[in-house]
């Protein structure tokens, strides 16, 4: 086999259609866009679903620092069409689902966990750019950022690199994998690998949203009572059809009266996907003493909760932080992949698709709670 069949020649530029935020708080908007050929250490994926997730439309609004003219979009899939020269695990005509990105060079990448990356907030959210500062998207002679969580994916086509890139076996449809470079890989990461509740041990799920969901599959899935908290009753109503043995309308009743009614003494395992202030501290109140709270939903950069730090000390409360579901992408994705495929993770309940250029329909539908999870169909 030749050179030039393992590494076909790069094309200087290909046209693609993207939705492209023009500047920050504007709206997602169908543009043709110039895209660069992969660079040595990049492949190009021609898209064929790409979820829509909170923190999409938080770069749009300006909720994460995120530069603008942009294209978002971070939980593609698709097929790879071209790969550069230094690639070595991945080759045209693979599938891969598409992740966050990350250095790959320093200590907490070297120790195997990129989500704790020293580059993780530049690399996937403040650059705007490669790491050499170039642009991978273009409108007309201006650059774009084409580099969100590394790909950029609400569009025909994106670049990414082998380390946010990983390439699956499986028949499943596009529109059931996309998801799992985010959403899904968030919510059953991290109740399976950072809250590890032990067997039987009952687990409390703030947010009954795509990621909040995941971890109600996820819990279920592996045997654990499941409580679930949300606003919104046909949330809840799904919880329990995929497996939530309790729920917990705020509105309706106090929450952490409600969490210890259903376990005296308090929770022991609680996932907090919501972002607002109000659950955190709830669910940090129903911790039972030594009880973990694993927090992966945000609200805008800089807010700020109040905790009480006597309740939290004297009962050796821990809040943890997590990113990704602390996945090893390369590891966790196949693994989530296969859960799909068996069943444990009935994912077709909470996936709505839309062709790209309903990107803003579908975004609506996911404001107002009618869809879980909008995926988008860019071909």
């Amino acid at each position: 086999m030749s050179h030039s069949q393992i590494f076909p020649t790069p094309t200087d530029t290909r046209t693609i259609s993207a939705a492209l935020v023009r500047a920050t708080g504007e709206p997602f908007v169908i543009t043709d866009l110039a895209l660069t050929g992969p660079r040595a250490d990049e492949i190009l994926v021609r898209v064929d679903a790409v979820g829509i997730c909170h923190a999409d439309t938080q770069a749009q609004t300006g909720a994460l620092p995120v530069p603008a003219p942009m294209v978002a979009g971070h939980e593609g899939t698709g097929i790879v069409e071209e790969v550069g020269s230094d690639v070595q695990h991945l080759k045209c005509g693979d599938r891969v689902i598409l992740t966050f990105d990350s250095c790959g060079g320093c200590d907490r990448c070297r120790s195997g966990i990129p989500t704790q990356c020293r580059e993780f907030v530049n690399r996937n959210f403040t650059a705007g750019a490669r790491p050499d500062g170039t642009a991978r998207l273009h409108l007309d002679t201006n650059a774009v950022n084409g580099s969100f969580f590394g790909q950029s994916s609400f569009a025909t086509y994106a670049l990414a690199t082998e380390r946010n890139a990983v390439a699956v076996s499986t028949q499943l449809p596009p529109e059931l994998l996309a998801p799992v470079g985010c959403a899904i890989q968030t919510g059953v990461g991290t109740v399976l690998d950072v809250l590890a509740p032990p067997p039987a041990a009952p687990v409390v799920v703030f947010g009954a949203g795509a990621v909040g969901l995941s971890a109600v599959m996820a819990a279920a899935a592996t045997g654990h009572e499941v409580v679930a908290v949300d606003t919104k009753p046909e949330r809840l109503d799904l919880a329990r059809k995929l497996g939530a043995t309790h729920v917990v309308d705020p509105a309706r009743a106090d929450v952490t009266r409600a969490i210890t009614a259903i376990m005296p003494g308090g929770a022991p395992h609680v996932f907090e996907s919501s972002g607002a202030p109000v659950a955190l501290i709830a669910g940090v109140e129903a911790l039972a003493p030594g009880g973990t709270i694993a927090v992966v939903g945000t609200s805008a950069a800089g807010v700020t909760v109040g905790i009480d730090v006597v309740d939290l000390v004297n009962k050796s409360k821990h809040i943890v932080g997590v990113v990704e579901g602390a996945s090893r992408p390369h590891e966790s994705i196949p693994r989530l992949v296969k859960m799909i495929e068996d069943g444990a993770l009935p994912v077709h309940e909470i996936v709505t698709t839309f062709p790209l250029e309903d990107i803003a329909a579908a975004i609506d539908a996911a404001k107002s709670g009618r869809v879980v999870k909008p995926v988008l169909l860019p071909h």
